[in-house]
């Protein structure tokens, strides 16, 4: 153990120590009485780091309720804010966010990467792309203070209906998972931030959204084993820093059918310490979380159980306090200074310890050149390469709004096109003639509820032209969506860019003209 973190150790109380254990939820853009709130935790409570959110409005479990309003000042706050709430710990705060696809996850105006199941569309060749995103993603979290990207997720999306992992996994091969992951996780390292393998022990084979009840996955421990835990386990192998346990039942793996293995000593002392020889941080998915939230009446007892199951970090906890003194008379200190000192490790790894200074600045035009890169890789197309000739003049543009940003522009360098945009709930739509048209179809969600929020009239005007007319389809967004489209065997070409940022509708209308090849797998069957 080196110096600075036993010197730690020694000169902390127990009581501070256990505040090491708590990492609650920060807002960049919060009002006075929620940075009061940070500060008071913050000096009182000596927690060991924060985890950043855009705002109240967007935490996970109020999701789609409140409406999200965007500033454009988020970056700066965020900077702001991390060098205040620094200045105010004794121990360095270890500073986290989910990244999964970049700061534009949570900021505003921030350089933006492709969601995993794009990057689960590349061939092999791909994964230095993935290693060069995650690099660059890194060393835009480092410039503002962030040290532990809340990333990868390595479940493998093995239920196409699952309503909260779908596009941040990289696909339902365990094989592609596990070898882009640790492309993405050298990436990070690289860049000298922190990776967390997430949802432990397999968040995708689930339909219930775990911020709004609790899965249950019915599948065997051999099953687990082969499937699910397979690419946690290979990563493991070789070295990670933390492993985000989810927040799900496993009756194969817990032995009881409603507990959350979050809480389940047999999951994570068991099977990820003992059995998989893991002797990294773990730290607990979201305590604020419905599937947990309410399992106990008494404030302090979840953390307390969180705790003792295995869990270093307790993230998300609301009930700090409360927690924080169930801790200390319920669980004896080694117990205590055992998860300090994995915490610190970390801590110490990423020069938090030494207080090194930040440098740089998120990098958009890097991000735009990977951006392309990764484009070109993976951009599927599902029928055979059309001649040139057989691009339509007239595309019918579904759900783009704002959205359509450089596919249209790419196309009209070459050929002279007409464009109806057609606004959501349009229910019907009368072409003269049966001349070939294009469908370019930008679904309003990147979630599968309510059909990615395409609407039934709109859907069906997909159906009747493409009962009617010759029609090349273009998808822009999650690739699952495609899925919706009934008479997709009836089109005449295919094409699906897993995102609508410009690069890839750049990319999708050079593939659409036949200037460039698509390369890209769909990383699950359809």
């Amino acid at each position: 153990m080196k110096t600075s973190i036993t010197k730690i150790l020694s000169n902390s109380s127990l009581d501070d120590l256990a505040g090491q254990l708590f990492c609650p939820a920060a807002f960049i853009n919060d009002d006075a009485e929620g940075i009061r709130q940070i500060e008071t935790l913050i000096r009182e409570h000596k927690i060991g780091g924060l985890t950043f959110f855009h705002s109240r409005a967007s935490a996970a479990t109020n999701y789609e309720k409140k409406e999200v309003i965007a500033y454009r000042d988020s970056l700066e706050k965020l900077k702001s804010l991390i060098a205040h709430y620094q200045s105010l710990s004794e121990i360095p705060l270890l500073i986290s966010i989910d990244a999964e696809w970049g700061l534009a996850m949570r900021v505003e105006n921030t350089p933006c990467y492709p969601y995993a199941i794009t990057l689960g569309a590349m061939p092999e060749e791909g994964d230095d792309l993935i290693y060069q995103a995650a690099l660059q993603m890194g060393k835009d979290l480092k410039s503002v203070g962030i040290d532990y990207n809340l990333a990868p997720v390595v479940d493998i999306n093995s239920n196409p209906d699952n309503p909260v992992i779908g596009y941040r996994s990289f696909g339902e091969s365990r094989e592609n998972v596990t070898r882009k992951a640790a492309a993405f996780c050298r990436g990070l390292a690289d860049a000298g931030i922190l990776n967390s393998l997430k949802h432990f022990p397999g968040h995708g084979d689930t339909a219930v959204d775990s911020h709004l009840g609790l899965p249950v996955i019915k599948r065997s421990r051999a099953e687990m084993l082969k499937e699910d835990l397979a690419p946690f386990r290979a990563l493991i192998d070789r070295g990670v820093d933390s492993v985000m346990v989810g927040h799900l039942a496993v009756p194969a793996l817990s032995g009881h059918e409603t507990l959350p293995a979050t809480l389940s000593e047999k999951i994570i002392k068991g099977l990820l310490r003992e059995e998989f020889g893991f002797d990294g941080v773990v730290i607990s998915d979201a305590l604020n979380m419905h599937s947990v939230c309410k399992i106990y009446s008494e404030k302090g007892i979840l953390e307390q159980k969180a705790f003792e199951a295995g869990n270093d970090i307790l993230c998300f906890s609301e009930h700090i306090a409360e927690g924080k003194n169930k801790i200390l008379d319920h669980c004896g200190e080694s117990a205590i200074k055992d998860s300090v000192a994995r915490i610190l490790a970390m801590k110490e790894k990423v020069g938090l310890l030494q207080k090194k200074e930040r440098q740089g600045a998120p990098d958009l035009v890097r991000a735009s050149k990977i951006n392309r890169e990764i484009a070109a890789l993976s951009m599927i197309r599902l029928s055979e390469q059309p001649s040139a000739t057989d691009i339509p003049d007239t595309f019918v543009c579904i759900g783009a709004h704002e959205k359509e940003n450089g596919f249209l522009e790419e196309l009209r360098k070459t050929k002279r096109i007409t464009t109806i945009r057609v606004e959501e709930n349009t229910g019907s739509l009368k072409l003269s003639t049966r001349d070939p048209i294009a469908i370019a179809l930008y679904p309003p969600n990147i979630k599968p509820h309510s059909n990615f929020g395409i609407s039934p009239d709109n859907l069906e005007l997909i159906e009747q032209l493409l009962n009617r007319h010759r029609v090349t389809l273009l998808l822009f967004g999650n690739p699952y969506a495609i899925r919706v489209i009934t008479s997709l065997h009836k089109a005449y070409d295919v094409i699906v860019s897993g995102q609508d940022l410009p690069e890839f509708q750049t990319t999708a209308a050079r593939v659409l003209k036949g200037d460039l090849q698509a390369k890209g797998q769909m990383p699950f069957h359809l």
